[in-house]
Order: C-alpha cells, then sequence, then structure tokens
C-alpha cells in the first residue's frame, strides 16, 4: 500500500545562520534509512561546518546558488543545475549570493547526523 507523507518535519540544520529544512521522507519523517528527501530553504550568507558524509548526497538547486567547497576545488551550482557528492569526500555547502537559495536534497542512505561527520 502506498504511504502518502502529509507534511514534512522542519529539522534543525547547521551552520551559522537558521536554514529550514523540511524532510519528506527519512529517517524521522517517514522512519525510512535507505533514502531522504528534503527541501531547504537557505538565507544569503548562511555556511555550515565542512563534512565527510557516508552517504551519497544529490543537490538538485530550485532558486538561487549553492557554493560548494570540496577537496581540490569549489564551485557554484545554480537555479536548474544539480551536484551529486558521495561518501567519504570532504565538502562544505554555503549560500553567500543575495536571496540564498531553494533547493532539494536526496541522501542515500539517508541522512542522519551520526553519519555526516561534521568537522569540529
Amino acid at each position: 500500500m502506498p504511504q502518502f507523507i502529509e507534511s514534512p518535519t522542519v529539522i534543525e540544520s547547521a551552520g551559522n545562520k537558521p536554514k529550514r529544512i523540511e524532510e519528506f521522507v527519512g529517517q524521522v519523517n517517514s522512519r525510512h534509512s535507505n533514502v531522504s528527501v528534503a527541501r531547504m530553504v537557505s538565507p544569503t550568507g548562511w555556511e555550515e561546518p565542512g563534512q565527510r558524509p557516508e552517504f551519497t548526497e544529490i543537490t538538485l538547486v530550485l532558486k538561487g546558488t549553492i557554493h560548494l567547497e570540496y577537496e581540490g576545488g569549489q564551485g557554484d551550482v545554480n537555479e536548474g543545475q544539480s551536484v551529486i557528492t558521495f561518501p567519504g569526500e570532504w565538502v562544505r555547502y554555503s549560500t553567500p549570493r543575495e536571496g540564498g537559495a531553494e533547493y532539494i536534497a536526496v541522501c542515500l542512505p539517508a541522512f542522519s547526523p551520526v553519519t555526516v561527520h561534521r568537522d569540529t
């Protein structure tokens, strides 16, 4: 039987400014451990600590720009573009440009505070 998701659960974010995370599918909202799907709304100037997660993350930018730092470089992911990061890679996300960003994050397996391995 299909599982209908009535609404997301708002999750607390990491970083220097509040960012809205709405988990539709994942460990908190739907009890899925194999995948998570969340909508993020990130303000101008937001940045989070670097991380070396145990999951693949697919990021699809709906509005604005995400800045991604990674071992060996950095780049921007603009509206209508996406990026895939892989387990064990060090990455750091931010939204330095005016207007911030709105994006969808899909993690395989599901995002977990235990497996994200944020820099301290």
